[in-house]
């Protein structure tokens, strides 16, 4: 009686077969030099990448680089470095007629299944350490370990921002890891056609889409992509952790049922018929009507567990981040003047925004927001009062542009004892928290 090959074997195996291709060798080394190299050089760039999370501030501290390299990634670099380690992991068998000869060498499907999900693994673990620790390396080298101007407008400290920065890589491999199930999925039902291959990053690519139209809440978390950008809950004060949980169980639950399905379908093959190489018939019906009835499940049960308006984005929302940001920034403003110290709780700051011609009530993300935020200082009868047009976006970051008066927020340095600083109120991130309340 024949006893099969144990999986320790047969994984290393197949993790020798997988890095022994040129191409994922070229990923690799890429992974571990390309994120240190640019970050490097656009932080000593005079024009920085402001239109990205945190990349205004690459000047200011070498952890704001890896967390653009996160959005990065999370957007183009992930889903396409999943496709290579696991889109192709069982359709390559397919193309060169090798299943009978590895069937007859290890004699369990099982096990082979299981050691090519685990190589696959192990590849995507190393793709997203090479990611994080080089541009780590490169930021801290560039820049330095410098506090970090979090979403809410707040100073974290080198060490909060180094856990927090850790924490939202680790939070990516939860939508990694869904898209590496539908990857397996993919590379087992559609065999020797190139689609196995595109399927995680055309997967990825239509969640990215999904994510900038004005969906609800609920569809909008129930995608299993939504911890690529829900991190950013992760630079706020209180954490805007509900949005980012509820992403990475989403993920992960996808990750499962695509593994499985891929597991179900693949112990049901023919591995006696070179014809029995992919089926579109079988990839749609046993591969993706599945994942669209757990889409909706989850739509149903997040709508359920959390039945907040359309968008999530209300007025109220919009006018306490927008004030909690002020606040916290206007103090850093205050210690670059080397005015008197003035706390958040002086400030008492409060916001008033309109969006287009709504003035009460208004929801929804665009770019005719109009705040007027207003402070008080101490000793002084008169309050302060600021204009900021805002851009929202769908999933709830906005941006907060300066637009007067001129020695607050209307120009982008400010005159300081020691020469002209940036200005931190001239432009700003913020986030709104799409499950939070309306109570400000």
């Amino acid at each position: 009686m024949s006893v099969p090959v144990p999986v320790a074997r047969v994984y290393r195996f197949e993790l020798v077969k997988l890095v022994s291709q040129w191409r994922i060798r070229l990923v690799v080394l890429a992974c571990w030099i390309a994120p240190a190299l640019f970050v490097a050089a656009v932080s000593q760039q005079g024009s920085l990448p402001v239109d990205t999370l945190f990349g205004r501030w690459m000047h200011a501290t070498g952890w704001a680089g890896p967390l653009v390299v996160l959005g990065f990634s999370g957007q183009w670099a992930l889903p396409l470095l999943t496709s290579l380690a696991a889109g192709d992991v069982f359709a390559a068998e397919d193309r060169l007629g090798t299943w009978r000869h590895l069937l007859v060498a290890i004699r369990s499907p099982r096990r082979i299944f299981a050691a090519k999900a685990l190589a696959s693994l192990t590849v995507i673990v190393l793709l997203v350490a090479g990611l994080v620790g080089s541009s780590v390396v490169g930021g801290l080298t560039a820049v330095g370990n410098q506090p970090l101007v979090g979403l809410d407008g707040s100073l974290l400290s080198p060490g909060d921002a180094a856990g927090r920065v850790l924490l939202a890589w680790a939070c990516v491999l939860a939508p990694t890891l869904a898209l590496a199930g539908i990857g397996l999925l993919g590379s087992v039902t559609l065999g020797r056609s190139p689609m196995g291959l595109l399927l995680p990053a055309l997967v990825a690519l239509a969640m990215q889409l999904a994510q900038m139209l004005p969906l609800p809440v609920s569809v909008r978390l129930a995608l299993p992509g939504y911890a690529f950008i829900g991190w950013k809950g992760l630079f706020t004060g209180p954490e805007q952790l509900g949005p980012l949980l509820i992403g990475i169980v989403v993920s992960l639950v996808w990750a499962l049922v695509a593994t499985v399905l891929a597991y179900l379908l693949f112990l049901r093959r023919d591995f006696t018929s070179l014809a029995d190489g992919g089926s579109p018939r079988r990839a749609l019906t046993a591969g993706a009507l599945p994942l669209a009835g757990l889409l909706a499940v989850t739509i149903g049960g997040i709508a359920i567990a959390a039945p907040i308006s359309h968008s999530g984005i209300q007025q109220a929302k919009v006018e306490h981040s927008l004030a909690v940001a002020f606040a916290h920034l206007y103090r850093q403003q205050t210690d670059e003047l080397h005015r008197p110290a003035v706390n958040e709780a002086q400030l008492r700051s409060s916001a008033a925004c309109t969006k287009g011609d709504v003035a009460d009530d208004a929801e929804g993300a665009g770019n005719d927001w109009r705040c007027v935020v207003s402070w008080h200082l101490p000793d002084v009868k008169a309050t302060g009062t600021a204009v900021y047009q805002l851009d929202i976006t769908p999933d709830g970051r906005f941006v907060a542009d300066g637009d007067g008066p001129k020695e607050v927020n209307g120009y982008f340095l400010v005159r300081t004892p020691i020469g002209d600083e940036p200005n931190p109120l001239w432009q700003f991130d913020g986030n709104v928290d799409l499950l939070g309340t309306t109570k400000g």
